[in-house]
């Protein structure tokens, strides 16, 4: 029996929409592959109960240099998770955001490790300092080879964080960013 996939897009804002359900690897596939050529847009599919994962490939950039490794964020207002990821976007970063810790977890948790290819976390500086700390905890725990960088208030830090800055706009963070992960390189 075929497997049943849910096919979403990466959004231009980080954000994650679903768009279709395929039968069969094959055909999820082929979906990907028509829907990367006719928008140009970010997608992968997943079988839920598997949690495989499977990303679009274009093949006329591959062996071009494109980064492979992805920026997962957590925000938590939609305002600055609709900056920080236009931002990222505009200068060729591969970035998933979402709002708040249980949306993060429950992606995550859904997608299988090994397929997401995430470099680097940004924890966003705008809850409690108690919520990020749990989430920059839950995420050294699950995802120990990627890199965390966590976005603070004055006077905030968070312990296991890779790395610590003081939210001041993006040229505080972006050069950790850079320094971490390549941007798209363009064809």
């Amino acid at each position: 029996m075929d497997r049943d996939y849910e096919i979403f897009e990466c959004l231009s804002d980080g954000f994650v929409m679903w768009r279709a359900r395929e039968t069969g690897l094959r055909n999820a596939r082929l979906k990907l592959d028509a829907l990367l050529r006719q928008t140009g847009q970010e997608y992968f599919a997943i079988h839920l109960m598997t949690r495989d994962v499977i990303f679009a490939t274009d093949q006329s950039r591959a062996g071009s240099g494109r980064a492979t490794k992805r920026i997962f964020q957590i925000a938590y207002t939609e305002a600055l998770r609709v900056s920080r990821s236009e931002l990222l976007r505009s200068l060729g970063y591969p970035v998933v955001s979402v709002v708040g810790n249980e949306a993060a977890m429950t992606l995550l948790t859904t997608l299988r490790h090994d397929k997401l290819d995430i470099a680097v976390f940004i924890v966003g500086h705008a809850a409690p300092a108690d919520a990020r700390k749990e989430m920059v905890e839950w995420l050294k725990a699950n995802y120990p080879m990627a890199k965390v960088l966590a976005l603070n208030s004055p006077n905030q830090q968070i312990e296991l964080a890779d790395y610590n800055v003081k939210q001041n706009g993006p040229d505080s963070w972006l050069p950790l960013v850079m320094s971490n992960i390549s941007p798209l390189q363009a064809s």
